[in-house]
């Protein structure tokens, strides 16, 4: 009897303790600017989710794969490819938190082969006109894409067996190929999209904690919020379940294609490196939690905190670059200037995206696997998602969690 009675205590408590999930809004605005599509076969499936301070709508259409007819969910793993750069963005900011990183550190602090940089100012008849870098080269820089390094070193040629985003080099590896390599420009007076300087990023993370870049993710960030379908290296079983790419045809169904240059077969074996570029696999489920922690102001929706909330706001939320040159913060695309109606967040390659608005506890996230040929559908999402935050939202029985952070 007493055993019995404790076992219902603990379950009372865990039951006191359990965060309800968000409220379903009814509505159904993204499946009805896609489903035109989806019956066409123009569009093969996709997932879109519109969220407000503890309201969601959740949407999943059409198939994961065509030929077998396999719904599209919210568990099934997908390729996120530089979404993966706002992770390395968290791990850099805990770190200047703690007091153990400064932005404005020059590269070369922790990684000694960046003291000395040159420039690519020309070339003619193969011989390379190089001049020594004036500038100092930042931790700031290479996390906002002004360093100036392209975006990817020559270990990672897409169009070489084996190589791509996660092939071709481990990330310190990476990073002493970049140091020995020609830069673009003076650091910090340009921008260059460069998944390079993300790597860079990462690698100064391994030096800083002494563990692999991935690991101190896996332990600091992936595990705290509950992200256990989010790794470099998916599962077999994980894999027979992926949503699969499709080529966009004009006026006719999409075509399937068995993999990309940048992204290669098989994608867990031996040749797969982490990279802090692009590289992560995830489901929708686990993106919700990353994105949530962001719009929450560095509480997970479990409760665990991941980050103070000034760091989400001063360092993630609003543009690290000089004025007059784009926003973009820590491995994510943000506005210039903060306020009530800015977003902030990242896309990738194959056609996701997700963005928050943390003032207004909004959030935005499309998940689709697309080998080209565009996005005829996008501006009916846009317009699905104006008609979901424009309405008036029932948010009766809602209670203080949704979302909302003290």
């Amino acid at each position: 009897m007493k055993k019995i009675l404790i076992l219902l205590l603990a379950s009372f408590c865990l039951t006191m303790t359990a965060k309800p999930g968000p409220k379903d809004s009814k509505t159904t605005f993204a499946k009805e600017a896609l489903q035109p599509y989806v019956d066409s076969g123009q569009l093969a499936g996709a997932i879109s989710v519109f969220y407000k301070d503890g309201v969601q709508e959740t949407c999943c259409i059409g198939y994961a794969d065509v030929s077998q007819k396999r719904p599209i969910k919210m568990d099934n793993v997908f390729m996120q490819c530089s979404q993966t750069k706002g992770f390395c963005g968290v791990t850099i900011a805990k770190l200047v938190e703690e007091g153990r990183l400064s932005l404005d550190d020059p590269v070369s602090k922790y990684l000694p082969e960046f003291k000395e940089l040159w420039i690519q100012e020309g070339q003619n008849d193969s011989v390379k006109t190089l001049r020594k870098a004036k500038n100092v080269l930042t931790v700031r820089m290479v996390l906002n894409h002004t360093g100036g390094f392209p975006f990817e070193i020559s270990a990672k040629r897409g169009d070489v067996r084996g190589g791509g985003w996660s092939g071709g080099a481990p990330i310190r590896q990476v990073a002493s190929i970049a140091a020995a390599s020609p830069i673009l420009f003076e650091p910090g007076t340009r921008d260059v999209y460069s998944n390079t300087g993300i790597d860079i990023g990462a690698a100064i993370v391994e030096v800083i904690t002494g563990m692999k870049w991935e690991k101190y993710l896996k332990q600091e960030v992936l595990d705290p919020l509950g992200m256990k379908s989010t790794w470099f290296w998916p599962t077999d079983k994980q894999l027979k379940k992926k949503i699969e790419l499709y080529e966009t045809k004009k006026d006719a169904p999409a075509v399937w294609r068995e993999e990309m240059d940048m992204e290669q077969r098989p994608y867990n074996d031996s040749h797969v490196f982490a990279s802090a570029g692009a590289g992560l696999w995830t489901t929708a489920n686990d993106q919700l939690k990353f994105y949530k922690m962001l719009m929450n102001l560095g509480v997970g929706d479990n409760g665990v905190r991941i980050l103070k909330e000034e760091t989400v706001k001063k360092l993630l939320a609003v543009s690290t670059r000089p004025k007059g040159m784009g926003g973009y913060s820590l491995g994510l695309s943000a506005p210039e200037e903060d306020n009530e109606n800015a977003w902030f967040g990242h896309g990738g390659a194959w056609g996701t995206n997700c963005s928050v608005n943390w003032h207004k506890k909004e959030l935005k996230l499309w998940v689709v696997q697309n080998a080209g040929g565009g996005q005829p559908w996008s501006a009916a999402v846009d317009k699905a998602a104006e008609k979901f935050f424009s309405q008036s939202l029932d948010k009766s029985g809602i209670d203080a969690y949704t979302g909302r952070t003290q």
